[in-house]
């Protein structure tokens, strides 16, 4: 039988993790980032496709270059970041097909077709940030991911030659607690599932 993570373990990830709008004055580690990485890598993605493309913003002139894309109510939040994450996705992620799923050859071949292929690394990208927050939550980190910025904008500055597009960012660091807001309600489990 599989174990499972302990209830602090869950706290940690899920019930006691919130998302962050304010940063204590703390670096994250290079190697941090890494780890960060190493774990979310192993989540599960579309015939293990792995669309993400990750840029990790860390010196202050690589914030400069973002700061036009975000909108008002992001700018200070991000600025104050100490890392902030670029979760995009590569348009021709399948060119690593044959690395990445080499049992089967013919797998380059089905995403062939842009539309299939742009709405499997969309999807696909999205679950791997979904990875990054859990990993870093898991290494002791704190995350504010968010849209709110200019797509288009960020592209041409950070993936000018249009294969990578960036699907959200996610601010990451060591929270403060005093920039939180009140826990906003969830639906309960007959409100957003049904068993059939």
């Amino acid at each position: 039988m599989t174990s499972i993570l302990s209830d602090a373990d869950m706290d940690l990830i899920f019930r006691d993790a919130r998302t962050h709008n304010a940063w204590q004055d703390k670096p994250v580690p290079e190697v941090t980032l890494r780890a960060v990485y190493h774990l979310m890598r192993y989540g599960p993605t579309s015939a293990n496709g792995s669309p993400a493309r990750l840029k990790f913003l860390v010196s202050d002139a690589a914030k400069q270059r973002l700061k036009s894309s975000l909108s008002e109510g992001n700018l200070a939040k991000t600025m104050a970041a100490p890392v902030v994450a670029i979760v995009a996705y590569d348009l021709k992620f399948y060119e690593k097909m044959p690395q990445l799923f080499p049992h089967e050859p013919d797998a380059k071949n089905w995403f062939s077709d842009p539309d299939v292929a742009q709405i499997t690394a969309f999807r696909n990208s999205t679950l791997q940030g979904a990875y990054l927050i859990i990993a870093a939550r898991s290494l002791g980190l704190d995350c504010g991911p968010m849209s709110g910025f200019d797509n288009e904008a960020l592209d041409a500055e950070f993936f000018p030659d249009g294969r990578i597009k960036s699907n959200f960012l996610c601010n990451i660091g060591f929270g403060d607690p005093s920039g939180l807001f009140e826990r906003s309600p969830r639906l309960d489990f007959d409100e957003a599932c049904e068993i059939l």
